[in-house]
């Protein structure tokens, strides 16, 4: 009877919920200083909009010119969404887009939360890789 007691009280504890990504929801500072990118959930994914434009001068876009499509070339830059479609990994937010306003282009991409608290950014093309850091914005 106590042997069947415990095996109840095992099989009705939860098991603990999978490892999942840290959180990398907020405001980021992209790595050259241009922008603030928000990011925030869009769903069960993340995704990520540009929310201020700091880079200043004549020469510094304020629409999404460089993109491919003529139609969108008018877009504005805040409110863009350059992150879309990231899902929680073991320890990263993984199998999403990045869109990068200066080349138009698009990439594969991952978020990974650095020990001291910085955002790493890897964005790749087939097998080539890069990857940038940004630091928490307020």
């Amino acid at each position: 009877m106590l042997r069947a007691l415990l095996v109840m009280s095992l099989a009705l504890t939860p098991l603990p919920a999978a490892a999942a990504a840290p959180s990398v929801e907020g405001r980021w500072l992209t790595d050259d200083g241009s922008a603030v990118v928000e990011i925030a959930a869009c769903g069960r994914q993340i995704c990520g909009r540009i929310a201020r434009v700091l880079a200043s001068g004549a020469n510094v876009p304020r629409t999404d010119s460089n993109n491919p499509d003529p139609a969108r070339r008018g877009r504005p830059l805040v409110g863009l969404q350059i992150l879309s479609g990231f899902t929680a990994g073991a320890s990263a937010w993984e199998d999403g887009k990045a869109y990068d306003p200066k080349s138009g282009k698009s990439y594969d991409a991952s978020l990974r939360l650095n020990a001291d608290g910085s955002l790493r950014v890897t964005g790749c093309v087939l097998l080539f890789c890069q990857s940038v850091r940004w630091t928490r914005s307020r």
